[in-house]
């Protein structure tokens, strides 16, 4: 029986280290979430119960978590449609080289390596000296787009650039228009990525937090509601939203890895069926 090294060791207990500071803070707030009616915000726990995520859909003394989660919902679809869409055809445009093409894709993905507050605070001064109303729909929708699209700009680029176009030319060559082009070869081939995009779309405007602090306006969104409930609320509550939230994002990703494992099992069926006729 072949001996594991020392280095194997080292760097098992390091993995393991890193795995606990990653997912250990969730699991903590997970178990706080089941204390008892008389339970506080720390350990040793007093009781287990339900309690608390009982008392999330009754009327909340202080906040709005509801209100403020149906906002981040619609403005993560909001966010994820426009982030696919602007970088579909993103890439697209950057399958041929055009004067100024590498100056634009680093104005596009510059966002990144500017600190989120300021990005935050340059749009709500914009929008003040515009005259436009600081909204959650408006500006926070446009801060977060700073987020989310050089991601899905990256991604796209990455596609198209693996991207094989003897497909098109095949489509082309039995008579298919640009469009039929795009919508009967293109599209099924690039749609697994299309959801990668979806969902870092979502979930990068979801749980964003510096981005939407000064464009949110008066309405918070869940972030920023979780964050004002950390100054007033006192029960395990707040660690109840925080574990439905989390299952609330992992639901949302299992959904996304659910969509990719059909659509690959339905691309596989055609070259299945027509090996069972040869």
């Amino acid at each position: 029986m072949e001996r594991r090294s020392r280095s194997f060791y080292l760097l098992a207990g390091f993995f393991g280290l890193f795995v606990l500071f990653l997912y250990g803070p969730i699991v903590t707030i997970g178990i706080l979430s089941f204390q008892g009616p008389q339970g506080g915000l720390t350990f040793p726990m007093n009781g287990v119960s339900l309690h608390w995520f009982r008392d999330l859909f009754e009327e909340q003394a202080v906040g709005d978590i509801w209100g403020s989660f149906r906002r981040s919902f619609a403005l993560g679809l909001m966010v994820m449609v426009t982030t696919v869409v602007v970088s579909v055809l993103a890439g697209l445009a950057f399958r041929k080289r055009f004067a100024g093409a590498t100056v634009l894709f680093y104005l596009s993905i510059a966002s990144l390596v500017i600190p989120s507050i300021l990005i935050s605070l340059g749009v709500g001064l914009i929008f003040n000296q515009l005259g436009f109303r600081v909204h959650w729909i408006t500006s926070g929708f446009g801060s977060q787009l700073t987020w989310t699209l050089p991601f899905g700009l990256l991604i796209m680029f990455a596609v198209f650039n693996r991207f094989d176009k003897s497909y098109e030319e095949a489509a082309r060559d039995q008579g298919a228009t640009p469009w039929q082009t795009f919508a009967h070869v293109v599209l099924p081939i690039i749609a697994p990525s299309l959801l990668g995009v979806a969902l870092f779309g979502f979930t990068l405007s979801y749980d964003e937090f510096a981005r939407t602090l000064l464009t949110a306006g008066s309405y918070n969104t869940l972030p920023l509601e979780i964050f004002g409930m950390t100054t007033n609320v006192t029960t395990p509550v707040i660690f109840a939203l925080g574990t439905l939230t989390t299952l609330f994002s992992l639901a949302v990703i299992g959904t996304f890895f659910l969509t990719v494992w059909l659509l690959s099992r339905r691309r596989k069926r055609p070259s299945d069926a027509g090996k069972g006729m040869v």
